[in-house]
């Protein structure tokens, strides 16, 4: 393998640069410069190094370097004021991404991390990788014959195997600081609400993980000098720990993050539920008559329970911002928080789903009545919202704690949170008679239905949701009659006067 000829690849078919963070590094930085390899800068876009405000001579040294700007052209700047190693890093990346570097290298300027391999980072990138990490743990053994303190590696060591085991990877170490990555990965990222400390590592570990972006491990030596640790060791553990935790605590949307929250597809998307024990299965398995007329409002693509119904012979129609091509479903695109009659053919409807979708309407109110218009006298309606007084919910206020998240109770965008009695209170304003309130638990085997310990806690949630809705419901189910209107006993009770009326209009205008 020709690492030379890999990197020179990579250098000539990207602009690289080389982002230098430096702090108190006034006796390393020059020699930082000079070991990186000639044919190496002589390819390179740039070589900035970003001070973060030290309190020695560094930035001051930096400038004073004799540097041939043939070579390649050589930025020295100074944070306002001191930034933290992870808000430095922010800086950097966001300088990266706004000149248009498509590789960007991150150096120490305390020399810990040999510029001599800046060759075997950049050829890693010709088996198109998101970013290269250099690890000190690939070959065993180098970390203590480079002079790693003992207590150093075997923390290293427990922490990297807890955050892998956090984050179900297989990263030899999570705590190199020779990073690189490439422009298009960091835009994908919000990296920028990262910590500002040295956890910021870990912090865009996660979101590479979560964003599917590809990182490639390779060796690298073991150097510990005469550099100053600004490390607190406890401190730090402790804060990636956490952050591996809020990850996957947001995973189960138990947190939220917005550092977490990377999604390619920004569109709300109704995700179906499957265990048996869900409200979507209940519906799903309503024993509706072939031939009936269902409107599913917010139905989304109709896999949460339309599709099921439509299967057995029952005329489905959705309503929704987003649809999808179906033969089985009729589908219209509708603005919900705009009066949904000018938005579709004038028909009634024998029953209407409205799951989980009144409280994404600006006036859940005026949505209610939207339904109860769609509806035929006589008609049902099954709607469900998720319940705020849920006793987790209960519990984090207990401890000051309100959060939202990307899906459940607290999903981002939700516009109003209910109770069972605001739910009921909602639906009777709007004219319907509530016959029925259900409860639902936590769809606990939809995270994970091979796990017994999982299908057990759903089976008690499911239990307890039913005995007790209004404190251990995680959704609540309404089922609604839709009685006669005002317009409708009108013309029951006046309808011979009313035609008498609309004659005598039509024969005498005036």
């Amino acid at each position: 393998m020709d690492i030379r000829k890999q990197a020179l690849e990579i250098l000539n078919t990207n602009r690289v640069a080389i982002f230098i963070v430096t702090y108190n590094a006034e006796h390393h930085i020059e020699s930082v410069l000079n070991r990186i390899p000639t044919w190496v800068a002589e390819k390179l876009s740039e070589i900035y190094i970003v001070d973060d405000r030290s309190t020695d001579d560094t930035f001051r040294k930096a400038k004073k370097i004799q540097w041939s700007e043939e070579i390649v052209p050589l930025r020295i700047f100074q944070t306002p004021h001191n930034q933290g190693y992870g808000g430095n890093q922010k800086l950097g990346y966001s300088y990266a991404i706004q000149k248009g570097f498509d590789i960007v290298v991150l150096l120490h300027g305390d020399g810990q991390y040999a510029p001599e391999y800046l060759p075997h980072i950049l050829a890693a990138y010709t088996e198109n990788v998101d970013a290269v990490f250099g690890s000190r743990f690939l070959q065993r053994g180098n970390a203590i014959k480079g002079g790693m303190p003992i207590y150093k590696w075997l923390g290293n060591r427990i922490l990297t195997k807890i955050q892998n085991a956090l984050l179900k990877s297989q990263m030899s170490e999570m705590h190199s600081g020779y990073r690189s990555y490439r422009r298009s990965a960091l835009k994908q990222i919000p990296f920028r609400y990262n910590s500002r400390d040295f956890d910021f590592d870990a912090d865009i570990i996660v979101q590479f993980h979560a964003a599917g972006l590809k990182i490639k491990e390779i060796p690298i030596p073991t150097y510990y000098g005469d550099e100053i640790c600004h490390v607190n060791g406890i401190a730090y553990a402790w804060k990636c720990i956490k952050t591996f935790i809020k990850f996957r605590l947001m995973n189960y949307e138990i947190f939220y993050d917005p550092k977490f929250d990377i999604r390619t597809d920004n569109k709300y998307i109704y995700t179906s539920k499957a265990a048996k024990n869900s409200l979507h299965y209940y519906i799903r398995n309503l024993p509706i008559d072939k031939g009936k007329e269902v409107v599913d409002i917010g139905g989304g693509t109709g896999e949460a329970v339309s599709r099921a119904q439509a299967e057995r012979g029952v005329n489905i129609t959705i309503i929704d911002q987003y649809t999808t091509q179906n033969d089985r479903l009729k589908q219209y695109v509708v603005n919900l928080d705009e009066p949904w009659v000018e938005q579709l053919s004038a028909k009634k409807y024998d029953i209407a789903f409205a799951l989980d979708v009144l409280e994404h309407l600006k006036h859940p109110e005026k949505g209610a009545e939207e339904v109860f218009k769609l509806l035929k006298s006589g008609g049902k309606l099954y709607a469900s919202t998720g319940n705020i007084a849920f006793f987790v919910l209960r519990l984090m206020l207990c401890f000051g704690s309100f959060n939202y998240g990307r899906r459940g109770i607290l999903d981002l965008t939700h516009k109003r949170l209910m109770t069972i009695n605001s739910f009921r209170r909602l639906l009777e304003n709007a004219g319907f008679h509530v016959e029925k309130i259900m409860g639902f638990g936590l769809p606990l085997r939809d995270i994970n239905d091979n796990s017994r310990l999982f299908a057990f806690l759903d089976t008690i949630s499911y239990l307890l949701a039913r005995i007790w809705p209004s404190l251990f419901a995680f959704q609540i189910l309404a089922i609604c009659h839709r009685p006669d209107s005002i317009e409708d006993l009108m013309q029951q009770t006046f309808q011979a006067e009313l035609a008498d009326h609309k004659k005598q209009t039509c024969v005498n205008p005036d």
